[in-house]
């Protein structure tokens, strides 16, 4: 996209999904980080008449800060190929992939990448009876932020009461242990590792709250296990088609050494809030928050 003085940049923010607020604030962070970068910014908060806005805005770029479904899974990406708009971030296949966690792991399995046992179950056999063994995880197959998790200890009678609010098509995976470990991928360079230290598990607030995690970059763990994440993250962006960034999030029981490296998912919106991993990791890497925005503009385009 290089070649104008002053490229028009739609930011697409918050939309209408679980992760709503969380976008609005990556969103505003792009906003005023490309604003830095000496773009013209509009800022867009994405609903159903988005068609019509991106025509009457006429932007070169749309960025796409949007999280969870419709922004992250595929929909807003259709859409922006539909009316040939220029986007950052991956394309329809890949997103659609990265969200159906069930989909996107037997990708990650067929790459030769490690992941854990896992079955799709309907709401109503999970909230009646353990479909495996405890421990385990309940989790929407299409959510990304840790939204509706249930943990099942080991030891556990019965499994949770499970609201209303959850898809009708669940998953259930055995529990990993261990720490949390991350890696972004911009473009083809997986950037470093982040070990993740939270009091319990990497849930909403741990990921959101001002001092609810803390983040060790690079992180200080056996080299054969930093260089395991860094493969296995390019690898999964390559096996799911990603574009220009992702995240890919792991758990690692240091009691097996590499062998106890788990892949969870990969992220294809990585959130880019005061708190987030992936300008973390750009920053511990020289690349400056400024900078990685403006690496996604340049690279936008449609067929992606």
């Amino acid at each position: 996209m290089s070649g104008r003085a002053s490229p028009r940049v739609a930011v697409l923010m918050g939309g209408p999904s679980a992760e709503r607020e969380v976008s609005l604030s990556s969103g505003r962070e792009c906003a005023a980080a490309l604003r830095g970068e000496g773009y013209t910014v509009i800022e867009v908060d994405a609903g159903a008449d988005l068609a019509d806005r991106l025509a009457d805005l006429r932007a070169d770029v749309a960025f796409n800060a949007l999280h969870g479904r419709w922004g992250e899974d595929g929909c807003v990406q259709g859409l922006l190929e539909w009316v040939g708009q220029p986007y950052t971030h991956s394309g329809v296949l890949a997103s659609a992939l990265a969200m159906d966690k069930a989909r996107s792991k037997a990708a990650y399995a067929a790459a030769g990448l490690p992941v854990a046992e896992s079955r799709l179950a309907c709401r109503a056999e999970v909230a009646a009876r353990h479909v495996m063994p405890p421990p385990y995880v309940i989790k929407p197959n299409n959510e990304g932020s840790s939204v509706g998790i249930h943990i099942v200890p080991e030891g556990a009678t019965a499994p949770p009461a499970l609201g209303d609010d959850l898809p009708e098509i669940l998953m259930v995976e055995a529990f990993a242990p261990g720490r949390e470990l991350t890696v972004t991928v911009l473009g083809e360079r997986p950037l470093t590792v982040t070990d993740i230290v939270t009091e319990g598990w990497y849930d909403w607030h741990a990921k959101y709250a001002p001092g609810g995690s803390r983040h060790v970059v690079p992180a200080e763990i056996p080299r054969a296990v930093f260089d395991a994440c860094m493969d296995a993250a390019l690898v999964a962006h390559r096996a799911l088609g990603c574009r220009a960034l992702s995240r890919t999030d792991f758990r690692w029981d240091e009691s097996r050494g590499a062998d106890g490296l788990i892949l969870l998912e990969t992220n294809t919106q990585p959130g880019m809030t005061p708190t987030s991993l992936t300008p973390e990791q750009g920053r511990a890497c020289g690349i400056g928050f400024g900078a990685l925005c403006a690496q996604l503009v340049e690279d936008a385009s449609c067929g992606r």
